[in-house]
């Protein structure tokens, strides 16, 4: 697959460098009428300026990389930017110029909105932040996705933008809303247990090859969830990656007759207040 990355370092930045200028000339390319997969870093100071002059530009030009089918929107590195400092956009309309994508990821939730979120041939949606904001989960509640394979979403933390609760989860899982849906991630959260309970023996879960519920504050009490379910028992792939489980349910889960992450456990805390998910700021 050809596959261009676009960033704009500080140094560019303080020179005046423009990021549309450098999807511009992508567009007017061999190699853009070629492109499969877009990958937008850094914008050029994203701590400051949303994801705005981005989408206006790939929309613009969207009759220009007619082959696209993977687009990543905010690839940047901590060093670059911290995730919650990534100012986006509202990026339905990507959604609506590119018609054959089958792949968005977007990094950054900080003003992001998704709105209207329809695709028709849409096969994979990660958001990777360090807090959702409970109007984007509605969105995707509200959307149409019938072709999704895969749902990843790092749902966070209040403190850096989550501010929902398990009933603006919930209604992601409900029966008949992602038909073909085989990956779903709910992860990265502060309420880890009250989503792996609910989750846990969901009808959803039935159609599932991969259930990611890693990178949270997840305990023995959602672990005891997991152990009870007859429908986690046929999955292929249980992640439960960064954690905060003791050594007995680890054990406990690995015997399970399906293949389960429990990597990177947590020093234990009776505290919760002291059980942090792996990505915040």
């Amino acid at each position: 697959m050809s596959e261009l990355k676009l960033s704009i370092d500080y140094d560019q930045y303080e020179g005046g460098v423009k990021m549309v200028d450098l999807i511009e000339k992508a567009a007017d390319s061999e190699e853009g009428r070629q492109l499969e997969s877009l990958i937008i870093g850094d914008w050029g100071g994203a701590y400051e300026n949303d994801s705005g002059e981005v989408v206006e530009a790939l929309v613009r030009l969207s009759g220009k990389f007619p082959k696209l089918r993977k687009l990543f929107i905010g690839d940047m590195s901590f060093e670059e930017c911290e995730v919650s400092w990534i100012n986006q956009t509202n990026l339905a309309p990507l959604l609506t110029a590119y018609p054959e994508l089958t792949s968005l990821t977007i990094k950054g939730s900080t003003g992001l909105e998704l709105d209207p979120a329809r695709h028709e041939k849409l096969e994979e949606l990660t958001i990777i932040c360090g807090g959702l904001g409970k109007n984007v989960l509605a969105s995707i509640r509200e959307g149409s996705f019938p072709e999704l394979r895969k749902l990843e979403l790092y749902l966070g933390v209040d403190e850096y933008g989550f501010d929902g609760g398990l009933e603006d989860v919930l209604p992601l899982i409900e029966p008949g809303k992602f038909p073909k849906l085989k990956y779903l991630g709910l992860k990265d959260s502060e309420i880890q247990d009250e989503i792996a309970i609910a989750v846990a023996d969901a009808p959803i879960v039935s159609q599932l090859e991969t259930l990611d519920l890693s990178m949270g504050t997840l305990t023995d009490k959602g672990g005891e969830a997991l152990l009870r379910s007859d429908k986690i028992k046929g999955l292929k792939l249980l992640d439960l990656g960064y954690h905060y489980m003791s050594d007995d349910m680890m054990n406990r889960l690995k015997r399970l007759d399906i293949q389960v992450d429990v990597s990177e456990q947590q020093d234990g805390d009776d505290d919760e207040d002291f059980r942090y998910p792996a990505l915040t700021e």
